[in-house]
Order: structure tokens, then sequence, then C-alpha cells
């Protein structure tokens, strides 16, 4: 019963951003966002303790900030998803723009196939709806939701336009599979793991648990690796999708200290573009939690 009622919302939440003006869409996730800041004490205390790891050098009026502008982005990321089942690549162009994608088409020439480098930063969820309006669907990598009935709708919304999901629990094969056929596929690997599919390499100056599935694989097909996200440039008001030069592969020949030494570089990659849009960034996830000793960093 709980599961349907929330579905239900989901769905209604879904049609009623999706039917509105973007702008008015946004302008209401904004107020959600805003909302859930001031109402969700937990999750705003792990962020601002992430923050000051982070940013030591920071006072706390500036993370305050940072993260305050975090639950706006998120509000946006609402209902531009909600708005997402309109966009065609004519409508999209006042407000989206690709940079980079010469390194993304070299990439997929060489044919190995092509591991995205990404993760919660700016609007995820449109960066890969807008890869595939593009005319160049991929896969991506996603966890399950708890409920069934809203995984399926919303990974209907990510897949409208020819993106494939391929679930955590179980996507090595198919992402193998996908590599050996020169296709592209996006990894969101800014997320705490636990050994021994992560493994402890450096994030803003800490050790974090990092899923290392990405570097074991381009170790293992010879894929190319390179970063994308999408980020809101406000001078310009728009989303630009911005794809960086690909990263090179470390091969030494000792498989597991490259899988840990290539995680170490695509996370560098990763906090290089956190530190240019720290406002962007899901600091309300606690990233360091999985400790090298075991343990596991408390409640903050």
């Amino acid at each position: 019963m709980r599961e349907e009622l929330e579905y239900v919302v989901v769905r209604a939440l879904v049609e009623l951003l999706g039917a509105l003006p973007r702008r008015v869409a946004r302008a209401l996730g904004a107020g959600v966002g805003t909302a859930a800041f001031l109402l969700m004490g937990r999750l705003r205390r792990t962020g601002l303790r992430n923050l000051e790891i982070a940013f030591p050098e920071k006072t706390d009026a500036e993370r305050e900030r940072i993260l305050r502008q975090l639950y706006r982005n998120l509000g946006w990321l609402l209902g531009e998803f909600c708005q997402m089942p309109k966009y065609t690549r004519e409508n999209t162009q006042e407000f989206l723009r690709c940079e980079g994608l010469e390194h993304y088409l070299a990439a997929r020439a060489r044919g190995k196939g092509v591991l995205i480098v990404t993760g919660h930063l700016g609007a995820w969820e449109l960066s890969s709806y807008y890869h595939s309006l593009m005319g160049y669907p991929m896969g991506m990598v996603i966890r399950r939701l708890d409920n069934a009935k809203v995984d399926q709708l919303v990974n209907g919304i990510r897949c409208l336009h020819g993106n494939r999901v391929l679930h955590k629990d179980d996507f090595a094969r198919g992402l193998l599979g996908a590599m050996r056929q020169g296709e592209t596929v996006g990894i969101l690997m800014d997320t705490n793991m636990t050994p021994p599919q992560g493994v402890f390499v450096p994030f803003f100056g800490r050790l974090a648990c990092t899923a290392s599935g990405l570097a074991r694989v381009a170790l293992k097909t010879g894929a190319a690796v390179l970063p994308g996200f999408m980020v809101w440039e406000d001078a310009e008001q728009k989303y630009v999708l911005r794809f960086g030069d690909e990263i090179p592969v470390i091969t030494t020949g000792d498989d597991e200290a490259d899988a840990v030494a290539n995680t170490a570089r695509f996370t560098a990659v990763i906090e290089d573009f956190v530190r240019r849009y720290p406002e962007q960034w899901l600091w309300v996830h606690r990233r360091w939690k999985t400790r090298p000793d075991g343990t596991r960093e408390g409640s903050h």
C-alpha cells in the first residue's frame, strides 16, 4: 500500500511539473529544494560536514551558501526531469549545448567502446538524456530504486530516445558486452562503496572508498575513458554538457595496482570538476562513510 501511494505521488508530481512551462517548473522545483534544505536537518548536517572536509579553508557562511545553492540546483533538476519528455533537439537549443563533442567522437571512433566518467554534479539526469537527443544514445549504470513501479517510471523517461539502463546489481556482464559492441556507457562513480567492489583513493585529500569497476573494464577491454558532466553556467543561463580530454589508462601488467591507480586518476578528474562547480555537487551523500580500517564514519 505504501509503495503504491509513493508511486501515485511521484507520477502526479512528474505529470504536474511536466505540464507547466519550463520556467515555472524550475521555479517550483527550486522552492521544493529550499524547503528540503530547511526541513531536512540530518542531510543539511551531512552536507555541511562534507563541505568542512573538502574546504576547510572556507568559512561556515561560505559552506552554507554552497549547500543552499546545491538544494536550488537539485530543485531545478527535479523540474528539468519532469520536463524531459517534452524535450527535442530543436526545442532545447536555447538552454542546452555541448562542448568538447570532438573528444567523444574521437574516442568512439576507436571502436572499443567508451566509458564516461561522471558523477552527481550539475544536471546528471539531463546529461545522458541530452546525449541521446543529439543522436548518441548510451547505457547508464543505475542503482535500482526500492519501489519497482517508480523505478519503471523513471527509467521510462531516461530511455525515451534510445538510452538503456544497466542495473548496478548485475552490470559487469552487460558492461563488458557493451564495450565489445563499441557502445558508450556512463558511470556515476562518486558514491561511497565498500570493499571489495570499492578501493580507497584520495578525494579532496581524504581516502574515499570508490567503485573500481570502470577501471577494471577499461583495462580488460581497451575502452576509451573520458569525463562528461552537464553543468549549469549562470553567465549563459544554460546547461553545458562538457566532454573532457580522454583520460590515459595506466597499464603496468599488475591488474590490481592498475585498477587502484586508474580509479584514483578518474576520481581526481571528478574532484577537479567539483572544485570548479562546488555548488552543483551532491554534498548530502556520505561520501567518506566507509573507512580504510573497516569501520564506518559515525553519523554526521
